[in-house]
């Protein structure tokens, strides 16, 4: 098949998804097309049959915003036209649905098939927005297929925007050959000199992700257990937590590592991962640090019970209860034989349920199945 794949190039659970669905898909033979206004992040060296399509963006002193999505549009047409497109798959509602919908109507008949992959801000929080409500229904609607990454994403989507068409769940997925959780690219005395125990936090530091939660879990796991806490990322509430762990007094033992492109190597040096968010559809960093054999402290929200198994490979807490999440992680990080038990699960548990071949299998049969093609 020759495959269009539009995305957000930027950190992101959607961005990462997307690139490394269409860098699995060619290597199986595919033609994959990536149409956005940067290179993927995670599209990194040549990879065959993968091509990348800039979105050039015109500045003109009329408009006071640049006009993304009709350029979008414009290059999805010609991409799909010059490469004989099969399929559009665009990932997260808003621009790529609409411009997808926009598209189809430009080339009528001779345009490729249209899915449409749900994230979950573009549900939960940007089509939500008044000002974008209608389109996002609207772009919904007039696709030729859906897919949402969780159960939970697609009953808040039928829930907020009254769908009633076939939405598939296609859970997120994980390259488990490359977290593996194995150490030899780790070096752990970096950050744990004196042999503590290191809790991680990966994030876009919004205030969905309660980094000040991050923060004073550290803080009560720290008065307990010698322990270090690593944040990755960047984002607004990357200053107000460290400024946090500085008037609790623990600023010395949070290490901030900004982005980072080699998480296979930095997740195994933690002991525990930590994710009391507010919302996530799914939360495929938590994925990627069981994958990691890394257990996992969660908020029980979302889609995060579909990922993290209370009592198995981590453990689930209400929203913003502290203290909930702290004693659990001192528990698991006390006992060696529980958490050696628990590592070993969320290696079992990534690799069995959401390994990578598992996840494209499934996109690659729905692909076919919405070009008529049977299985």
């Amino acid at each position: 098949m020759n495959i269009g794949i539009i995305c957000y190039p930027t950190y992101g659970g959607s961005g990462v998804v997307a690139t490394e669905l269409g860098i699995s898909l060619a290597k199986k033979g595919h033609q994959v097309h990536f149409i956005s206004y940067a290179v993927p992040f995670r599209l990194q060296g040549f990879v065959p049959n993968v091509y990348f399509h800039e979105v050039p963006v015109s500045i003109y002193p009329l408009f006071k915003y640049p006009s993304y999505d009709l350029a979008l549009s414009a290059k999805m047409m010609e991409v799909a036209e010059q490469h004989n497109l099969d399929i559009f798959h665009v990932h997260y509602a808003i621009p790529h649905a609409a411009c997808a919908y926009l598209t189809h109507q430009m080339m009528g008949n001779k345009s490729p098939k249209v899915i449409t992959t749900l994230h979950g801000t573009d549900i939960t929080l940007v089509g939500q927005d008044k000002s974008f409500f209608p389109i996002t229904k609207f772009s919904i609607e007039q696709s030729d297929g859906v897919t949402v990454v969780s159960n939970y994403l697609k009953t808040e989507t039928e829930k907020v925007f009254g769908i009633q068409r076939d939405i598939r769940v296609i859970p997120n997925f994980v390259d488990t050959e490359e977290f593996t959780g194995h150490t030899k690219g780790c070096r752990k005395k970096y950050f744990a000199p004196g042999g503590e125990k290191v809790i991680m936090h990966i994030s876009n530091f919004r205030p969905v992700k309660r980094i000040p939660d991050v923060i004073r879990i550290f803080e009560k796991i720290h008065e307990k257990i010698p322990s270090k806490l690593v944040l990755v990322g960047e984002g607004p509430e990357l200053t107000p937590g460290l400024e946090l762990a500085r008037s609790l007094g623990i600023q010395q033992d949070v290490i901030s590592m900004g982005k980072q492109d080699f998480l296979p190597d930095l997740l195994p040096c933690s002991d525990l991962y930590l994710l009391p968010s507010e919302t996530e559809s799914f939360g495929l960093s938590a994925l990627e640090a069981m994958a990691s054999g890394v257990p996992v402290i969660a908020s029980r929200v979302g889609g995060l019970p579909e990922v993290v198994t209370d009592g198995r490979n981590g453990y689930l807490c209400e929203i913003g209860n502290v203290n909930c999440m702290a004693n659990l992680a001192v528990g698991l990080l006390s006992d060696p034989d529980k958490n050696a038990q628990f590592r070993k699960q969320c290696r079992e548990d990534a690799v069995n349920k959401f390994n990578k071949d598992r996840g494209v299998a499934l996109y690659e049969d729905y692909y076919k199945e919405i070009l008529g093609q049977g299985n």
